[in-house]
């Protein structure tokens, strides 16, 4: 076996291939069938959307393992630790494991070169099959249809919501993006949609295919009743009507009613008690996260956020007019190629100063390009030489009143963690 570390490994997966993305199954196929890794659990659960990934598989994971099932957990990308992308009963995998599953797939795929996503994939199918385990929760990477994840048969396909993003893979439309996510979709097998405006090359695929689809705010639905709490109402699997009572939660209520429709779709249930413990269990680093640290003797509220395209930011604006009277400014990086006007405008007037940062990727766009950006669009802009800088200047030009709103790119809270993890007297909220 080889005595590769796991960042030899990583290093290596790197430069295997001749492009980053490189959409279609045939090859990730090929050496799943070598591996005898195409079923690595009796139920499988896939993820995708636009947004709302992460928290929705965190919810489901959390749901699964409540009911005592064995779970697996595969997501994209990771913040800081490659290991994060795979868990296994709620645990991280370890450097030795993920290592062991890179030498059987270099070993298996002979001379098809593999991308480093398909590399990963294939090395979560194989600890999965080998931990026998009840379930797994599969998020897509790109799209749907041609990501590598998709060569598993969903028992329960799940779609978060559709957007644009990645346009030059999934299309400039939503009728093209909903297409590509209707890819994960299986003859027979329930889809459950936190889309409400299901594209028609969205619901014809349902239609030929004769699935069972649930959408939110028809089949199932979240109401706010006050001090945190929330009522959701849905569908079980034989289609009786369930009606519970949740407390408060730390992640977006939407996304955690769509995990347990999807575990109610699969046939699966709990006691309302510990539904309610199981939602409120789940947790998603850098999901509308409220973190504190405490900065010249004052504790400062930050909220650290992964969101980068406009439906994202949309959502985020939502969850921070909850609060609208308080005030905010915002620590921004994002990649060049994501959409700056279209998230400006949905968050326009929401902070009363924006701090942006490039980002450490060559994607990134420049800081003062952020800026110029936010000046045209009416805007008050910062640019900065770093998050870390960004944060720090944020921190030392409000009052302790003032939220710091980091977010913009899975980079922008990676760099944010790191800060924080460098600063004494830093703690979670809640």
């Amino acid at each position: 076996m080889s005595q590769r570390s796991l960042a030899e490994w990583l290093a290596v997966l790197e430069a295997l291939h001749s492009s980053e993305i490189d959409m279609g199954l045939d090859r990730v196929r090929a050496v799943a069938e070598r591996l005898d890794v195409l079923r690595p659990a009796p139920r499988v659960f896939t993820v995708t959307g636009t947004n709302g990934k992460g928290s929705t598989c965190a919810a489901l994971e959390s749901l699964l393992r409540a009911s005592g099932m064995r779970t697996g957990c595969y997501t994209s990308p990771h913040l800081l630790q490659y290991n994060e992308r795979i868990r296994l009963n709620g645990d991280l995998a370890d450097d030795q494991s993920i290592c062991a599953a890179f030498a059987a797939i270099d070993q298996a795929r002979g001379d098809i070169s593999l991308t480093y996503f398909e590399f990963g994939t294939l090395a979560a199918f194989w600890l999965f099959q080998r931990a026998e385990l009840d379930a797994v929760v599969l998020e897509v990477g790109l799209g749907g249809r041609l990501d590598a994840v998709n060569v598993v048969d969903a028992d329960v396909a799940v779609v978060t919501s559709i957007g644009l993003d990645h346009q030059e893979y999934l299309g400039s439309t939503r009728e093209s993006v909903a297409f590509e996510k209707a890819g994960i979709m299986r003859a027979g097998h329930p889809v459950v949609s936190g889309e409400r405006d299901l594209p028609a090359t969205f619901t014809d695929a349902v239609t030929r295919l004769n699935c069972q689809l649930y959408v939110r705010d028809r089949d199932f639905a979240v109401q706010a009743v006050g001090d945190g709490n929330w009522v959701v109402e849905g569908v079980d699997g034989a289609g009786r009507a369930r009606r519970l009572q949740l407390p408060a939660v730390g992640l977006p209520r939407d996304n955690l009613a769509v995990a347990l429709q999807a575990f109610w779709a699969a046939g699966l249930d709990l006691a309302d008690a510990q539904i309610g413990l199981a939602l409120q269990s789940a947790s998603a680093t850098g999901r509308l996260e409220a973190r504190q640290v405490m900065w010249h003797g004052s504790c400062r509220d930050l909220r650290l956020d992964v969101g980068h395209n406009p439906h994202a930011a949309r959502f985020l604006a939502e969850s921070l007019r909850a609060d609208a009277t308080r005030h905010r400014v915002a620590v921004f990086g994002l990649l060049a190629d994501k959409d700056l006007d279209g998230v400006v405008a949905e968050l326009h007037g929401m902070f009363t100063k924006w701090f942006t940062a490039p980002l450490p990727s060559p994607r990134s766009r420049p800081a003062q390009v952020l800026s110029a950006g936010l000046t045209a669009a009416g805007e008050c802009a910062l640019s900065c030489h770093s998050i870390a800088q960004a944060i720090e200047q944020a921190l030392d030009s409000t009052d302790a009143g003032t939220e710091v709103v980091i977010f913009g790119s899975f980079f922008s809270v990676a760099e944010a963690i790191l800060w924080l993890s460098e600063h004494a007297g830093v703690s979670e909220d809640g």
